[in-house]
């Protein structure tokens, strides 16, 4: 007896699709996508934006983006990808953290054929973005907070003193957790001041003010880097700064400058490396007692490279040790 089997023709099993999750950064300016996002959006069978106040919705429907106002489940978002079609969803400044999870259940039940899922970055963050927020969240502080609205420059001097201070102990400490916490707490000083003198009716000037301040001393001041004249070791590169910055400031004396309400030694020993980099003779002023000695050991220092300051707090730190290990005894 002759048998024969039939064999049912093979099927391709349906093609699940493919989901495309669109993010972008508020710190970039909106419509300033990448060419991959481009690509997605006009290929894309569906676009899909839970905001209609997205802030990227007037641009891509200008680049002639059609953008639904929906806010699909995941299993509705599964259906609609459902035949190989591909759907992008702009996702909000929360990041569609909902649907991610309702896909990521929905996978791990088994129940359906998943689409393919693809978290595609349209704009990234410079570096440096971070502080616009830092900006933003100032303002808001500064506008609603009954403690931060009232402080003046004058008022937050002593903080900018001790988050200094704080932040050399960070560095001599060698904590690196700590030195990023109070590298931050310096920076909020500086754009906290920035804040309030925006509000000053005569002069005001902003945080964009002083960092493009700064940016131009820094290219001035370099123009090894920035320009054309060369430097080849750290002491061509302090004498092209301290030359620009003396065509800058225009000052008659050396001392101009040197800030008196610094602690002594670092004083002493900034003053007396003013006059060794003019290359002056200046002997020390005659006088007895504690403080003159001080003054030719700060002098003694710089001229060895010594931070006085760096050099009298670590020997504080040993005594403190000691001190210590005297009282566990």
């Amino acid at each position: 007896m002759n048998t024969t089997t039939d064999h049912a023709p093979a099927t391709t099993p349906p093609d699940p699709g493919r989901i495309v999750l669109l993010t972008t950064s508020h710190r970039v300016a909106p419509g300033l996508l990448s060419w991959p996002a481009w690509q997605a959006l006009h290929t894309a069978d569906e676009v899909l934006c839970a905001d209609a106040g997205h802030p990227q919705l007037p641009y891509l429907r200008e680049a002639g983006v059609t953008v639904a106002d929906a806010s699909p489940s995941a299993e509705e978002l599964v259906d609609a990808c459902a035949g190989g079609r591909t759907v992008v969803v702009v996702a909000t400044g929360e990041g569609e953290p909902a649907l991610t999870d309702g896909l990521a259940r929905l996978a791990g039940s088994g129940r359906a054929d998943m689409p393919e899922l693809e978290l595609l970055p349209a704009s990234y963050d410079l570096p440096g973005a971070r502080l616009l927020d830092l900006v933003q969240v100032m303002d808001r502080i500064r506008a609603e907070c009954p403690w931060s609205s009232r402080q003046t420059h004058q008022g937050l001097a002593k903080y900018a003193i001790e988050e200094a201070y704080e932040l050399v102990e960070s560095i001599e400490e060698g904590e690196r957790e700590e030195l990023r916490e109070e590298l931050g707490d310096v920076l909020l000083q500086v754009v906290f001041h920035a804040r309030i003198a925006e509000e000053d009716p005569d002069e005001p000037f902003s945080i964009d003010d002083v960092a493009g301040g700064i940016v131009a001393k820094l290219i001035h001041r370099h123009p090894h880097v920035f320009g054309e004249e060369t430097a080849t070791t750290p002491e061509e590169v302090k004498e092209h700064w301290l030359r620009t910055k003396a065509e800058e400031k225009r000052r008659t004396s050396v001392t101009e400058g040197v800030p008196l309400h610094q602690p002594g030694l670092a004083l002493a020993a900034k003053l007396t490396s003013r006059v060794r980099t003019a290359g002056l003779e200046v002997p020390f002023p005659e006088g007895e007692g504690i403080g003159y000695e001080l003054l030719a050991l700060a002098a003694r220092a710089e001229a060895e490279g010594v931070d006085p300051e760096a050099a009298l707090r670590a020997a504080a730190r040993a005594y403190r040790d000691a001190v210590r290990a005297a009282e566990e005894n």
